[in-house]
């Protein structure tokens, strides 16, 4: 019996010295037991090793232990093991009941208790109380000794927590901690290990349970030997040492051999001037000497060991790290599995390391666990809870049907059908209810019901199947969890649902099954173990909570709370892999070279320090009344250098450090202190970067394959943009083009340089083809000439090629326009039925008549958006709000006016009403334009006949004579010009224009200093919606229009003014009847023009910017054409700002008039 200490700094060789003395007991044919106890996550590593160094001997003749396998073997050798060890999930569910039941009568913890996260720091101290032997009666003294009195409700808290979970706990269960507690009893009457001798490895600290079990194996063992950290014992310089978490052990040993009275046989100094790992290498011999020394020593030979990188960002210097390994593997020698990457935080780093490491073909092993919440299986699981209990939204179903785990949808076909689904279901606003009743609507307006086509309706019978598969077991589901059962009973019902009604059992075994055959043995090891993590822990929550009465949602809670607790461990596939890690679980295990990645401020040491439950302050007031607890966080900065020292001292031969000036999200970022420490005790090493690199290593650019070949496109756009580049870049070329793998790809890949988006013209057939309707007739309206003239190409993907937007279930402003001038149309019928002027109508009448429609229409399309939810009504009655205030503000403006409502809706190209305009190119080709007119008002004076046209809009819009001069707003014009070629035919003789105007449907928001009379908040809002457009510049007419315009007066309702005179003041809304007619002519010449242009096939990617506006910013299509006004060929049709006087003599030019804008 006795206790030997191996000691020695980072290098030494302590962990190959411990296997050494038990591969030469071995070698002498031991009798006795021989135990190597580590760390639970060194155990893989350490078998490795000592399997690597003894050879097959090792297995009969020795064990490698961590202290829960050591308990495991008493157990089951000595008795102890009929209470279950309770996991973490069990642990984590009790807890969760134990918070939940005490709550109510909590003070500092009750609203903490509630908050997610509070759990697991609930979890953390009663380990933390059960590692360092804090039971009841120690807490009771503890309490009765404190004065202060927020920490002594704290601890009454915790200690009614800790006994309350503890009597649950131990009806019929243990946790981890208690396994030792429990071993420590057994180990008395075991002599399982009587005479064993036992090597203890990689611990710089033991908890008291931990020490109190050294002690019976000190008892027992023939000996028991320990490795320490340590530069010299005997030897405390307080806690700003870097040993003194290892110190503070020796002395805990120390004192511990005392209580036992077993004997100290003394310490074996592995410490020499330069450790065994560095023996070879004087850097990393400087490095783990000096890199905490005060003062140090500087090392200024020559350096060959040690790099430092500064990276732009995190994937420049993950590249560096890839190119450096394959350098190592190519030049030295080395195999993968000498290299380490290790960093602060794993997981910061995963996806970046995945990504740039397959593309560099280096094998690679994640030592880090997998949050289990984003498999198919767990997701299933809380989406199917969610569809029912959140109103069946379409978030959680197709979460829910996208897993892949409901058999009737796996594969191709079932996407396809589930995409299908998810179509309608977005397009006619499926939630709810919805899901329950046969689908029978599939109208293209969201507002009205139509007839449905027999095509429709076969799509509508499939679409019913599918929906019938879905919701029938979810019903049967949703009707099983109502009210309040038993835990037991929502874990059957659970469970029954998942494997006898939909087989997920059965499909997660046949996608493991799938995955196994295809070598994906990570996605095979994932959904076979979250399986069986679920399973376990339905059963733990069975067998802690079983008899529990709750709700659905609070089973959930207690599930999700059991699952949380799991991470999925991958398992390497290969042996020779570079190991990736955190420096808390990566140690040296033969590792030459070592890149330690994302040395930053406050990163590598980490700034990070959590004081949990119990603060510093508490835990050095518990510690004076006599309760030793985990470190606190100051003493954990000094770990936390430890930990840094460790990793530095890893690397037997190369030692690389990197960091990058800026984060993931662009932030930029400073180098630890570390890195200046690093360039003060090495003044040699020269710190590189990416332009460092280019000017050191001209082939630094050749790697892998795939890197290089992205490496050789970039010098080849170089090369077509005539600049220089390095010879070897040609046999690079020509090795891709001998293979026949890489042939195709780098010629796919040239011909991606010489790319251009510019489309050519498709030919004159295909234009009409495309454009054409099935009576061979190309009809079409002024808004897509509009769209052509904003964007050939657009209109080509929208208008040729038919290209939609998926279909969304909302209202948009084009439902709203629609619906707005519907509503206004009806009700100019209303009240000319009812022999209604509106130069009568009150405001009571106006309200009564719009609510009335709204309600009508609204009531007679079931399926009308407007029926689908509350929001839609509070929509509904804003719009009645709206169109009462606009007809009122138009009964208004029509009571000022001689002008006379003579026809709303009317159409040309639908009707009798008036013919199609019919364009005639010079090509041949015609054209037929159609379109609706909102309101036409008509004016008899003095024998003639002027026509007004309205157009109603529900947001702001003037006539732009630019825009209009550029083809982009020629519709008013447009339907101008049909009606006085058709004037015979509509009003029975021949009519001159009046006016174009625009009327924007709105109850507006005045904005006044002070209250205002009624009479003022008329004149106000008759202000906000005056019409806007264009005048005929005659002052009886523009009179016509507003009778209460006098002299030295602005017109509220129309964009005019009267001077003192008696004559209308200037207004570039006012023209001529000549102007009139120059724009007409104008603008059935540019209608020619750019028709002429669509037959033609002509599909430029060229669309237009006035200012600061862009087509392509409200374009659907801008991801089709990938403009992008930075590349040469591409550009934009510039609108540019002209003065109006301009316009009207470019108008003149083109059309052969006289006349000017002045």
């Amino acid at each position: 019996m006795g206790l030997k200490i191996i000691y020695g700094r980072a290098g030494t060789g302590k962990s190959t010295f411990c296997i050494n003395q038990i591969k030469k007991k071995i070698n002498n044919s031991p009798t006795n037991k021989l135990i190597l106890l580590v760390p639970e996550q060194f155990t893989f590593q350490t078998e490795n090793k000592v399997l690597s160094a003894i050879g097959e001997r090792y297995v009969l003749n020795a064990e490698v232990l961590s202290f829960k396998r050591l308990a495991h073997n008493v157990f089951n050798e000595c008795g102890g093991a009929t209470r279950t060890i309770m996991g973490d999930a069990g642990k984590s569910m009790l807890i969760f009941k134990v918070l939940e039941d005490l709550g109510d009568n909590m003070t500092v913890f009750k609203n903490a208790s509630r908050q997610k996260g509070f759990i697991d720091i609930a979890s953390k101290t009663i380990t933390e109380f059960k590692k360092y032997n804090v039971n009841n009666e120690v807490l009771d003294l503890t309490i009765n000794e404190i004065e202060d009195e927020n920490l002594k409700m704290k601890m009454e808290e915790l200690k009614d927590v800790f006994n309350e979970f503890n009597s649950r706990l131990h009806e019929g269960y243990v946790d981890e901690e208690d396994q030792l507690l429990l071993l420590n009893e057994k180990l008395d009457g075991c002599s399982l290990y009587d005479g064993a001798e036992i090597w203890i490895d990689e611990f710089s600290s033991f908890t008291p349970n931990q020490l109190s079990v050294i002690g019976k194996l000190l008892k027992r063992a023939k000996s028991v030997n320990i490795t320490l950290s340590i530069d010299e014992v005997n030897s405390p310089k307080g806690e700003s040492d870097l040993f003194v978490a290892t110190k503070n052990t020796e002395k805990r040993l120390m004192n511990l051999i005392q209580e036992e009275g077993v004997a100290f046989n003394g310490y074996i100094n592995l410490n020499e001037d330069i450790p065994y790992r560095f023996k070879e290498n004087k850097e990393l011999a400087h490095i783990e000497r000096q890199l905490y020394a005060y003062p140090f020593k500087q090392y200024r030979g020559k350096n060959n060991s040690l790099r430092l990188y500064r990276a732009n960002n995190n994937y420049d210097e993950i590249e560096f790290v890839a190119k450096d390994i394959l350098r190592l593997v190519r030049e030295k020698q080395y195999r993968f599995k000498d290299i380490s990457v290790i960093c602060r935080d794993v997981d910061n780093y995963e996806k970046v390391v995945s990504a740039i490491f397959a593309e560099y073909e280096i094998p690679y092993y994640i030592d880090k666990k997998i949050d289990i919440a984003s498999n198919p299986l767990i997701v299933f699981i809380n989406s199917a809870v969610d569809i029912i209990s959140k109103n069946w939204t379409y978030e959680s179903m197709f979460k829910y049907l996208k897993t892949g785990l409901i058999k009737e949808f796996r594969g191709i076909e079932g996407a396809e059908l589930i995409d299908e689904l998810e179509n309608y279901v977005l397009a006619y606003g499926i939630k709810g209810k919805k899901w329950m009743e046969e689908w029978v609507n599939y109208s293209s307006s969201i507002l009205k019901e139509e007839e449905i086509s027999e095509e429709n309706k076969q799509r509508l019978e499939r679409l019913n199947d599918i929906r019938e598969t879905i919701v029938t077991p979810l019903d049967e589901f949703n009707k099983q969890c109502k009210g309040k059962k038993t835990l037991k009973e929502f874990a059957t019902i659970l469970y029954e649902f998942l494997d006898s009604k939909l087989d997920v059992m059965d499909t997660i075994d046949k996608y493991v099954e799938y995955f196994k055959e295809n070598d994906m043995a990570i996605e095979a090891k994932e959904y076979s173990e979250v399986r069986d993590i679920f399973i376990d822990v339905l059963e733990q929550a069975v067998d802690v909570l079983g008899n529990e009465v709750m709700d659905l949602n609070e089973f959930m809670k207690v599930l999700n709370i059991g699952l949380s607790q799991y991470e999925m461990g991958l398992i390497p596939v290969a042996l020779d892999q570079v190991n990736i890690g955190d420096i808390t679980r990566i140690k040296s295990r033969g590792t030459k070279a070592l890149y330690i990645i994302g040395v930053n401020d406050g990163v590598l040491p980490s700034a990070s320090k959590e004081e949990g439950i119990l603060s510093d302050n508490d835990r050095e007031i518990l510690l004076e009344k006599g309760i030793s607890l985990a470190s606190d966080t100051r003493t954990k900065i000094f770990e936390e250098q430890f930990l840094v020292y460790t990793a530095f001292t890893i690397a037997e031969e190369y030692l690389v450090v990197t960091y990058p000036l800026a984060d993931f999200e662009g932030k930029s970022q400073r180098p630890s202190i570390i890195v200046h420490r690093l360039k003060k005790i090495l003044p040699n090493v020269k710190e590189e970067s990416e332009g460092f690199k280019l000017v050191n290593d001209k082939y630094e650019k050749i790697s892998a394959k795939i890197p290089t070949l992205n490496e050789l496109m970039i010098a080849i756009r170089k090369n077509y943009d005539g600049a220089e580049i390095e010879d070897y870049w040609k046999y690079v070329y020509d090795w891709y083009l001998r293979e026949p793998k890489w042939k195709e790809r780098i010629e796919y890949v040239k011909k991606g340089l010489e790319y251009t988006n510019l489309e050519n013209n498709i030919s004159k057939e295909k234009a009409k083809k495309l454009y054409e309707d099935n009576k061979n007739k190309i009809s079409l309206s002024v808004s897509r000439l509009e769209r052509y003239a904003q964007c050939p190409f657009a209109y080509y993907i929208q208008y040729g090629l038919k290209a939609k937007d998926r279909k969304i279930y909302e209202f948009t402003a084009p439902d709203l326009g629609s619906f707005m001038h519907e509503i206004l149309d009806e009700f100019t019928n209303e009240i000319k039925e009812k022999d209604l002027k509106w130069s009568d109508l009150s405001k009571e009448n106006c309200r009564n008549i719009i609510n009335s429609l709204v309600d009508n229409q609204v009531k007679n399309n079931k399926s009308s958006i407007l029926n689908s939810s509350k929001r839609y009504s509070y929509f509904t009655d804003r719009f009645k709000r709206i169109l009462t205030k606009s007809v009122m503000v138009i009964s208004e403006q029509m009571k000022r006016s001689d002008f006379e409502i003579y026809k709303n809706e009317l159409a040309f190209g639908f009707s009798k009403d008036v013919n199609s305009i019919k364009l005639d190119l010079p090509s041949g080709e015609s054209f037929y334009l159609n379109g609706r007119i909102d309101r036409v008002d008509k004016l008899n004076l003095d024998g003639e006949t002027y026509l007004r046209i309205i157009d109603y809009k529900t947001g702001s819009k003037k006539f732009d004579l630019n825009k209009f001069y550029n083809g982009l707003q020629m519709q008013l014009l447009v339907y101008l010009d049909a009606l006085i070629n058709n004037s015979e035919n509509i009003v029975e003789n021949q009519a001159m224009p009046g006016a174009i105007l625009y009327f924007r449907i709105d109850d507006p928001i005045l904005k006044s200093k002070g209250d205002l009379t009624e009479e003022e908040i008329k004149s106000e809002v008759l202000k906000e919606l005056k019409l806007e457009g264009l005048l005929l510049d005659d002052v009886k007419v523009v009179k016509a229009m507003d009778n209460t315009l006098e002299p030295g007066t602005h017109s509220l309702i129309i964009p005019a003014n009267m001077k003192k005179a008696g004559d209308l003041g200037k207004n570039k809304a006012l023209i001529t009847m000549e102007q009139f007619e120059l724009l007409r002519k104008y603008v059935n010449e540019k209608m020619v023009e750019i028709c002429q242009n669509m037959i033609e096939g002509k599909i430029d990617i060229e669309p237009c910017k006035e200012n600061k506006n862009i087509v392509c910013d409200y374009c659907n299509y801008s991801h089709i054409c990938q403009f992008d006004s930075s590349l040469e060929d591409n550009r934009y049709k510039v609108i540019p700002k002209k003065k109006d006087e301009d316009i009207w003599k470019s108008i003149n030019e083109k059309v052969g008039g006289e006349v000017n804008g002045d």
